[in-house]
């Protein structure tokens, strides 16, 4: 899993400045939602608060609150979408790990680690990156309640679910119809 997880740190950290601000209309979103509470909650796109941006926020204020601690430089937009990719790494490495044993688990994070388009979304100011995570980690709540039983793993697939839906809005939607059907089909009673 270590492995995994630097081969996805330094493929989504090296020289991650020369992106610059990635994608303009976001960064200059999240700049709008720092100057005021307003701005911040509405995700407005401009400083007057009159445009709001084509996204739910989450994602965003992901990158606004990092914004707000480093302050407002490509980094402190770019790192939280790095982050979010090594994250997702180690989900599918213990995911995998559980279920299908150490080869299986090091082949998958490996292969997300390393994916060109998982890479190039991690490194720009899309929300992509926390989509794909929360869908991972929704995907295993899902399998732990299908092992289980349980309507408390459930409730979090449901929940992890709602969370990707307030980041990239029907693309979450993706791994519902999987998760319901495996669901109804291998749970317990």
């Amino acid at each position: 899993m270590l492995g995994a997880m630097a081969v996805a740190a330094v493929l989504n950290t090296w020289a991650l400045g020369q992106n610059g601000y990635a994608n303009i209309f976001y960064s200059a979103g999240v700049k709008s939602m720092l100057q005021s509470w307003h701005n911040f909650f509405f995700l407005s796109a401009d400083p007057g608060g009159l445009v709001s941006i084509d996204k739910p926020p989450l994602g965003l204020w992901v990158e606004a609150a990092s914004a707000k601690v480093f302050g407002f430089s490509p980094l402190s937009l770019l790192l939280p979408e790095a982050l979010m990719a090594v994250a997702a790494v180690a989900a599918i490495y213990l995911i995998g790990l559980r279920r299908y044993g150490v080869l299986a688990a090091t082949v998958s994070s490996l292969t997300l680690a390393v994916f060109p388009s998982f890479v190039a979304v991690s490194r720009d100011t899309n929300v992509d990156t926390l989509l794909i995570l929360l869908m991972i980690l929704a995907c295993g709540a899902a399998l732990r309640a299908t092992e289980s039983g349980r309507l408390r793993s459930l409730l979090s697939c449901a929940v992890l679910v709602a969370l990707a839906f307030n980041t990239k809005g029907l693309a979450a939607a993706i791994v519902v119809p999987a998760i319901a059907v495996g669901y109804m089909w291998c749970a317990p009673g």
